[in-house]
């Protein structure tokens, strides 16, 4: 059986990266899926590989700071499925970096609007779905640097992401006696693009894997795995956590 056989599933930032590597793995593992994004066009072309390889996928594009487009997302699940079982809250952006006396007003809501009160948002509505019928699980993407490495310059970016693991602990605690599990990802470096770009020197390349235990960054693969044991019912009885998937980044720091 299929860790995930006839589970319905919501990925936000299913468009590329983390969220696009979780998508696939979870198609292969009998999940139905809802992804979401910005991009369009993207979205179409994972919904079609996962419907060649045998899977089942639609796709909603829309701005996850937007509570009408949360909604939507699991009104879209209900439509298309009948319920929905698992959340992975996945969307996210760096904003904008630099001395924190020069971060503009509109840079800080920007982090906190897309990567809190856009998870915040989305989590909202699954939840109220999933307390219909009996649980479910729902994942956010935190980081290492909102817990325990945090870097200078990146003030919006660890703040948003602290607040995540703030409020997996909050919701995890109000929903377990509704075996509604709560959970978020640390990752340390994933080479996707959003990582090329920031680290498009080989001096910087090396700086930021030898800043990793395993002296190399993560594939969006691997942290997908990481996401479907939470989603899959082999994390049963695993709640509140902020799992740091980082390849040691965060013990290896001077």
């Amino acid at each position: 059986m299929k860790r995930l056989h006839n589970k319905v599933a919501i990925i936000t930032g299913a468009s590329a990266g983390i969220g696009r590597a979780s998508a696939l793995l979870f198609a292969a593992e009998g999940a139905l899926l809802v992804v979401g994004a910005r991009r369009a066009d993207e979205l179409a072309g994972l919904v079609a590989e996962i419907v060649e390889a045998g899977g089942q996928a639609v796709s909603l594009a829309g701005d996850v700071r937007s509570e009408d487009y949360a909604k939507s997302l699991v009104e879209l699940a209900v439509a298309t499925y009948g319920r929905l079982d698992i959340a992975f809250n996945n969307a996210g952006v760096m904003g904008e970096a630099g001395p924190s006396t020069g971060i503009s007003e509109a840079g800080w809501n920007d982090a906190i609007a897309i990567n809190l009160t856009g998870s915040f948002l989305g989590a909202k509505h699954q939840i109220a779905e999933m307390l219909k019928h009996g649980g479910g699980s729902v994942i956010f993407t935190s980081t290492f640097v909102g817990y325990t490495a945090a870097f200078p310059g990146l003030a919006a970016y660890a703040a948003s992401k602290s607040g995540l693991i703030g409020l997996t602990q909050a919701l995890a605690t109000e929903f377990g006696p509704n075996n509604i599990r709560v959970n978020a990802i640390l990752p340390g470096a994933v080479d996707t693009a959003m990582y090329r770009e920031m680290n498009d020197t080989p001096d910087k390349t090396s700086f930021v894997t030898q800043l990793h235990a395993l002296k190399r960054v993560a594939t969006p693969e691997e942290l997908a795995r990481s996401v479907l044991y939470l989603a899959s019912d082999d994390a049963s009885f695993v709640t509140g956590t902020a799992s740091l998937v980082d390849g040691g980044l965060s013990i290896n720091r001077a």
